[in-house]
Protein backbone atom coordinates (compact mmCIF):
# COMPACT_ATOMS: atom_id res chain seq x y z
CA UNK A 1 0.00 0.00 0.00
CA UNK A 2 1.31 3.12 -0.92
CA UNK A 3 2.42 5.93 2.32
CA UNK A 4 -0.39 7.11 4.04
CA UNK A 5 -1.04 10.85 3.57
CA UNK A 6 0.21 13.36 5.63
CA UNK A 7 -1.69 13.91 9.25
CA UNK A 8 -1.79 16.49 11.67
CA UNK A 9 -1.75 14.28 14.96
CA UNK A 10 -3.50 17.56 17.15
CA UNK A 11 -6.53 17.09 14.24
CA UNK A 12 -8.32 14.05 16.18
CA UNK A 13 -7.44 11.14 18.30
CA UNK A 14 -8.04 8.85 15.45
CA UNK A 15 -5.12 11.05 13.66
CA UNK A 16 -2.65 10.85 16.58
CA UNK A 17 -3.65 6.91 16.85
CA UNK A 18 -2.52 6.96 13.44
CA UNK A 19 0.45 9.41 13.47
CA UNK A 20 2.02 7.40 16.56
CA UNK A 21 1.58 4.06 14.60
CA UNK A 22 3.29 5.12 11.72
CA UNK A 23 6.15 6.87 14.00
CA UNK A 24 6.46 3.59 15.73
CA UNK A 25 5.80 0.89 13.50
CA UNK A 26 9.05 2.68 11.49
CA UNK A 27 11.55 3.36 14.52
CA UNK A 28 10.98 -0.59 14.57
CA UNK A 29 12.15 -0.59 10.72
CA UNK A 30 8.82 -2.92 10.06
CA UNK A 31 6.53 -1.99 6.76
CA UNK A 32 3.44 -1.92 7.05
CA UNK A 33 3.11 -5.67 5.79
CA UNK A 34 5.59 -7.12 8.40
CA UNK A 35 3.85 -5.44 11.18
CA UNK A 36 0.34 -7.13 9.78
CA UNK A 37 1.90 -10.27 10.08
CA UNK A 38 2.83 -9.72 13.34
CA UNK A 39 -0.68 -8.35 14.88
CA UNK A 40 -2.68 -10.63 12.35
CA UNK A 41 -4.12 -7.93 9.94
CA UNK A 42 -2.92 -7.18 6.50
CA UNK A 43 -0.48 -4.35 5.37
CA UNK A 44 -3.61 -2.65 4.21
CA UNK A 45 -5.41 -2.44 6.67
CA UNK A 46 -2.23 -0.83 8.95
CA UNK A 47 -2.17 1.48 6.52
CA UNK A 48 -5.31 2.30 6.62
CA UNK A 49 -4.97 2.74 10.49
CA UNK A 50 -2.37 4.93 9.84
CA UNK A 51 -4.18 6.99 7.58
CA UNK A 52 -6.90 7.69 9.89
CA UNK A 53 -9.56 6.27 7.68
CA UNK A 54 -9.80 2.81 9.64
CA UNK A 55 -10.48 3.03 13.67
CA UNK A 56 -8.67 0.25 15.70
CA UNK A 57 -10.38 -2.60 17.37
CA UNK A 58 -9.48 -3.09 20.62
CA UNK A 59 -7.61 -6.44 20.64
CA UNK A 60 -5.87 -5.22 17.82
CA UNK A 61 -4.88 -2.07 19.58
CA UNK A 62 -3.50 -4.64 22.43
CA UNK A 63 -1.25 -6.34 19.72
CA UNK A 64 0.02 -3.89 18.36
CA UNK A 65 1.34 -3.40 21.98
CA UNK A 66 2.92 -6.80 22.25
CA UNK A 67 4.44 -6.34 18.70
CA UNK A 68 5.76 -2.78 19.23
CA UNK A 69 6.20 -3.58 22.83
CA UNK A 70 5.15 0.11 23.57
CA UNK A 71 4.10 -0.78 27.02
CA UNK A 72 -0.09 -0.10 26.57
CA UNK A 73 0.42 2.62 24.79
CA UNK A 74 -2.24 2.00 22.17
CA UNK A 75 -4.51 0.18 24.11
CA UNK A 76 -4.93 3.54 26.42
CA UNK A 77 -5.38 5.51 23.30
CA UNK A 78 -8.46 3.27 22.05
CA UNK A 79 -11.15 4.53 24.05
CA UNK A 80 -10.57 7.94 22.97
CA UNK A 81 -10.29 7.24 19.47
CA UNK A 82 -13.62 5.36 19.89
CA UNK A 83 -15.43 8.19 21.91
CA UNK A 84 -14.46 10.36 18.63
CA UNK A 85 -16.08 8.45 16.22
CA UNK A 86 -17.90 11.48 14.02
CA UNK A 87 -14.86 13.34 13.63
CA UNK A 88 -14.23 13.92 9.89
CA UNK A 89 -16.58 10.64 9.29
CA UNK A 90 -17.37 11.61 6.13
CA UNK A 91 -13.94 11.85 4.70
CA UNK A 92 -13.21 8.69 6.01
CA UNK A 93 -16.36 6.94 3.85
CA UNK A 94 -15.74 8.44 0.90
CA UNK A 95 -11.91 7.20 0.75
CA UNK A 96 -13.14 3.75 2.07
CA UNK A 97 -15.98 3.54 -0.65
CA UNK A 98 -13.07 4.24 -3.41
CA UNK A 99 -11.45 0.55 -1.49
CA UNK A 100 -14.42 -1.17 -1.10
CA UNK A 101 -15.20 -4.35 -2.85
CA UNK A 102 -18.87 -4.46 -2.35
CA UNK A 103 -21.24 -1.77 -1.03
CA UNK A 104 -24.53 -2.29 -0.17
CA UNK A 105 -26.74 1.02 0.67
CA UNK A 106 -30.41 1.33 2.44
CA UNK A 107 -31.71 4.33 2.49
CA UNK A 108 -35.75 5.36 3.74
CA UNK A 109 -35.47 9.02 2.24
CA UNK A 110 -33.63 9.49 -0.43
CA UNK A 111 -31.38 8.49 -3.60
CA UNK A 112 -28.00 7.65 -2.07
CA UNK A 113 -24.99 10.16 -3.13
CA UNK A 114 -23.49 8.28 -5.47
CA UNK A 115 -26.18 7.44 -7.62
CA UNK A 116 -27.74 10.91 -7.43
CA UNK A 117 -27.98 13.42 -10.99
CA UNK A 118 -26.62 16.75 -10.96
CA UNK A 119 -30.32 18.58 -10.23
CA UNK A 120 -31.43 16.06 -7.71
CA UNK A 121 -27.86 16.25 -5.83
CA UNK A 122 -28.24 20.60 -6.04
CA UNK A 123 -32.18 20.27 -4.95
CA UNK A 124 -30.87 17.96 -1.99
CA UNK A 125 -28.39 20.47 -1.07
CA UNK A 126 -30.76 23.37 -0.90
CA UNK A 127 -33.40 21.92 1.06
CA UNK A 128 -30.71 21.00 3.43
CA UNK A 129 -29.61 24.53 3.56
CA UNK A 130 -31.83 27.05 2.02
CA UNK A 131 -29.61 29.85 2.94
CA UNK A 132 -26.19 28.65 1.37
CA UNK A 133 -24.52 30.56 -1.48
CA UNK A 134 -25.01 29.64 -5.33
CA UNK A 135 -21.46 28.72 -5.53
CA UNK A 136 -21.13 26.56 -2.66
CA UNK A 137 -23.69 24.99 -3.30
CA UNK A 138 -21.92 24.15 -6.81
CA UNK A 139 -18.95 23.24 -4.86
CA UNK A 140 -20.66 20.50 -2.94
CA UNK A 141 -22.31 18.95 -6.49
CA UNK A 142 -19.70 18.86 -8.47
CA UNK A 143 -17.97 16.88 -5.15
CA UNK A 144 -20.76 14.77 -5.20
CA UNK A 145 -20.35 14.07 -9.11
CA UNK A 146 -16.84 13.32 -8.68
CA UNK A 147 -17.96 10.45 -6.18
CA UNK A 148 -19.64 8.91 -8.85
CA UNK A 149 -16.91 7.73 -10.78
CA UNK A 150 -16.50 4.84 -8.81
CA UNK A 151 -19.64 3.00 -10.32
CA UNK A 152 -18.04 3.37 -13.97
CA UNK A 153 -14.43 2.34 -13.59
CA UNK A 154 -12.90 -0.74 -14.48
CA UNK A 155 -12.02 -1.67 -11.03
CA UNK A 156 -15.92 -1.02 -9.78
CA UNK A 157 -17.03 -2.21 -6.59
CA UNK A 158 -20.22 -4.70 -6.64
CA UNK A 159 -22.99 -2.03 -5.57
CA UNK A 160 -26.23 -3.03 -4.13
CA UNK A 161 -28.98 -0.78 -2.62
CA UNK A 162 -32.53 -0.53 -1.29
CA UNK A 163 -34.41 1.64 -1.84
CA UNK A 164 -37.99 2.72 0.20
CA UNK A 165 -40.74 3.45 -1.96
CA UNK A 166 -40.94 7.15 -0.31
CA UNK A 167 -37.29 7.77 -2.21
CA UNK A 168 -39.79 7.49 -5.23
CA UNK A 169 -43.21 8.91 -4.30
CA UNK A 170 -41.61 12.00 -2.22
CA UNK A 171 -40.57 14.86 -4.84
CA UNK A 172 -37.25 16.03 -4.43
CA UNK A 173 -36.73 19.17 -6.72
CA UNK A 174 -39.81 18.84 -8.84
CA UNK A 175 -41.08 16.85 -11.30
CA UNK A 176 -38.71 16.97 -14.01
CA UNK A 177 -35.96 17.20 -11.40
CA UNK A 178 -37.55 13.21 -10.04
CA UNK A 179 -38.06 12.32 -13.53
CA UNK A 180 -34.24 12.86 -14.50
CA UNK A 181 -33.21 10.64 -11.59
CA UNK A 182 -35.34 8.03 -12.09
CA UNK A 183 -34.12 7.38 -15.28
CA UNK A 184 -30.72 7.75 -14.24
CA UNK A 185 -31.55 4.85 -11.92
CA UNK A 186 -33.38 2.72 -14.07
CA UNK A 187 -30.39 3.17 -16.59
CA UNK A 188 -27.36 2.47 -13.76
CA UNK A 189 -29.94 -0.85 -13.22
CA UNK A 190 -29.75 -1.56 -17.87
CA UNK A 191 -26.17 -1.10 -18.61
CA UNK A 192 -25.78 -3.56 -14.95
CA UNK A 193 -23.72 -0.81 -12.73
CA UNK A 194 -25.97 -1.65 -9.88
CA UNK A 195 -28.58 -4.13 -8.88
CA UNK A 196 -31.63 -1.67 -7.22
CA UNK A 197 -34.47 -2.91 -4.88
CA UNK A 198 -37.52 -1.04 -4.05
CA UNK A 199 -39.47 -1.93 -0.61
CA UNK A 200 -42.70 -1.30 -0.82
CA UNK A 201 -44.86 0.59 1.66
CA UNK A 202 -46.62 -2.67 2.11
CA UNK A 203 -43.50 -4.49 3.34
CA UNK A 204 -44.55 -2.51 6.47
CA UNK A 205 -42.12 -2.07 9.38
CA UNK A 206 -38.25 -3.34 9.24
CA UNK A 207 -35.15 -2.86 11.06
CA UNK A 208 -33.96 0.03 9.19
CA UNK A 209 -36.90 2.22 9.62
CA UNK A 210 -34.97 4.40 11.75
CA UNK A 211 -32.59 5.75 9.15
CA UNK A 212 -30.02 4.82 6.43
CA UNK A 213 -27.54 2.15 6.45
CA UNK A 214 -24.04 1.54 4.31
CA UNK A 215 -22.04 -1.88 4.69
CA UNK A 216 -18.81 -2.09 2.69
CA UNK A 217 -16.62 -4.75 2.42
CA UNK A 218 -12.78 -5.07 1.26
CA UNK A 219 -10.06 -7.53 -0.17
CA UNK A 220 -7.51 -7.04 2.90
CA UNK A 221 -9.73 -5.69 5.65
CA UNK A 222 -12.63 -6.39 7.69
CA UNK A 223 -15.92 -4.75 6.65
CA UNK A 224 -17.25 -1.71 8.06
CA UNK A 225 -21.03 -0.25 8.73
CA UNK A 226 -22.17 3.34 8.66
CA UNK A 227 -25.28 4.34 9.67
CA UNK A 228 -26.71 8.57 8.50
CA UNK A 229 -28.80 10.78 10.29
CA UNK A 230 -29.24 14.51 10.50
CA UNK A 231 -26.00 16.56 10.44
CA UNK A 232 -24.03 13.74 11.41
CA UNK A 233 -22.98 9.89 10.72
CA UNK A 234 -21.48 7.41 12.81
CA UNK A 235 -19.26 4.70 11.07
CA UNK A 236 -17.96 1.60 13.02
CA UNK A 237 -16.14 -1.55 12.18
CA UNK A 238 -16.35 -3.20 15.50
CA UNK A 239 -17.43 -6.85 14.35
CA UNK A 240 -20.75 -7.39 16.45
CA UNK A 241 -21.81 -4.63 14.57
CA UNK A 242 -21.19 -4.96 11.90
CA UNK A 243 -22.61 -8.77 11.61
CA UNK A 244 -25.78 -7.04 13.41
CA UNK A 245 -26.00 -4.57 10.37
CA UNK A 246 -25.60 -6.92 7.72
CA UNK A 247 -28.32 -9.46 9.46
CA UNK A 248 -30.65 -6.38 9.42
CA UNK A 249 -30.03 -5.60 5.69
CA UNK A 250 -30.79 -8.86 4.76
CA UNK A 251 -33.95 -8.88 6.36
CA UNK A 252 -34.66 -5.13 4.74
CA UNK A 253 -33.65 -6.91 1.31
CA UNK A 254 -35.54 -10.13 1.62
CA UNK A 255 -38.58 -8.15 1.70
CA UNK A 256 -37.98 -5.90 -1.04
CA UNK A 257 -39.16 -6.03 -4.66
CA UNK A 258 -37.63 -8.52 -7.48
CA UNK A 259 -34.91 -6.78 -9.14
CA UNK A 260 -37.00 -7.13 -11.82
CA UNK A 261 -40.68 -5.34 -10.72
CA UNK A 262 -37.97 -2.89 -8.75
CA UNK A 263 -36.76 -1.56 -12.10
CA UNK A 264 -40.81 -1.62 -13.45
CA UNK A 265 -41.76 0.29 -10.42
CA UNK A 266 -39.06 3.14 -11.14
CA UNK A 267 -39.31 3.52 -15.05
CA UNK A 268 -43.36 3.02 -14.26
CA UNK A 269 -42.79 6.40 -11.63
CA UNK A 270 -40.44 7.95 -13.92
CA UNK A 271 -43.25 8.17 -16.56
CA UNK A 272 -45.35 9.65 -14.21
CA UNK A 273 -43.53 12.41 -13.53
CA UNK A 274 -42.78 12.94 -17.37
CA UNK A 275 -46.35 13.41 -17.43
CA UNK A 276 -46.79 16.04 -14.81
CA UNK A 277 -44.30 17.83 -16.95
CA UNK A 278 -46.52 18.59 -19.75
Amino acid sequence: MANPKELDPAESPQAFYGAELRRLRLAKGLSQEALGALVFCSGAYIGQMESATRQPQKDLSERLDVALGTDGHFTRLYPMVTRSRFADYFTAVRELQEMARTIYEYDPVLVPGLLQTAEYARAVFRAFDPLRLAVETDELVSMRMERAHILHSPTRPRYWVVLDEAVIRRVTGNARVMHGQLAHLAQLVRSNRIVLQVLPFSAGGHPLMQGSLTLMTFVDAPPVAYGEGPYRGQLIDDPAYVENCRWAYDLVRSAALSHEASLALIEAAAEDYASEQD
